[in-house]
């Protein structure tokens, strides 16, 4: 079983039926949702969510859509000063029309050309949140993103809290206050968690009563992520299908 949880849309949820069928493989339809904490940037999974127009949640991914295409094209604008780079050259690294271009197709882009080896090497150096090239966007704070997706029926968990590409780490405080918010799990297994940091959310998960997941964060051939790399209990993944009211389901062959 997968889960599909690609940035602030659910553009490839429709493809998600005839992949199961033709691999075999379940499928668990989600969203990575952008949200904003001060300077830090805080990735919510929205798992099994309702989609429609009309919620709280779509309409926040809409906006966030639209400030990360403005966000995008203002940092390439940045770098092309003192970079071989054109707004042309990210569009050649964006597949699919409704695509949320972001950093990623920047960094794929700088790649292309040459500027960087690798997309790590593009966030660790030029596309770095406190880089002369970083441009804010709009992103609902973690409260309200944990609030809209309860709303839309899904189920929520905190990604990569503890990755060492922050500039800094999530504040224990902060993951303190979305629990309170109603937040259900927390994302332990992750390549970016060392062991250390990974008995430290396994700890705070115990004590706050909050579900385990494993993610591969897999962006495609950009990122060193291999698919599948890290797990989620089955037991996790049924109460993950329990909590979810909004009717979307796990699709399965």
């Amino acid at each position: 079983m997968l889960a599909l949880t690609d940035h602030d849309t659910v553009e490839g949820w429709p493809q998600l039926p005839a992949a199961v069928a033709a691999t075999g493989v379940a499928a668990v339809p989600g969203i990575e949702v952008s949200s904003e904490h001060g300077h830090r940037s805080v990735h919510l999974l929205a798992l099994l969510v309702d989609p429609s127009e009309g919620t709280a949640l779509a309409a926040e991914m809409a906006e966030a859509r639209s400030s990360r295409i403005e966000r995008a094209r203002r940092m390439v604008e940045l770098i092309g000063r003192d970079h071989p780079l054109t707004w042309d050259d990210v569009l050649a690294q964006v597949a699919g029309e409704e695509t949320v271009i972001g950093r990623p197709h920047i960094a794929d882009a700088l790649v292309a050309k040459g500027v960087v080896p690798d997309r790590s090497a593009a966030f660790a150096e030029i596309l770095r949140g406190s880089g002369p090239y970083y441009v804010p966007y709009y992103a609902p704070s973690p409260f309200e993103a944990v609030a809209a997706i309860r709303e839309a029926g899904g189920v929520s968990v905190i990604a990569h809290p503890g990755s060492v590409t922050r500039d800094d780490d999530l504040p224990v405080e902060l993951l303190e206050e979305l629990v309170e918010a109603g937040l259900d799990g927390v994302e332990v297994h992750h390549r970016e968690h060392d062991e250390a940091e990974r008995e430290r959310l396994q700890s705070f998960a115990e004590r706050h009563d909050l579900l385990v997941t494993g993610g591969s964060d897999f962006h495609g051939t950009g990122k060193p992520n291999l698919l599948a790399e890290n797990l989620t209990d089955p037991e996790v993944l049924a109460e993950i299908e329990r909590r979810a009211t909004s009717g979307t389901r796990v699709i399965r062959s």
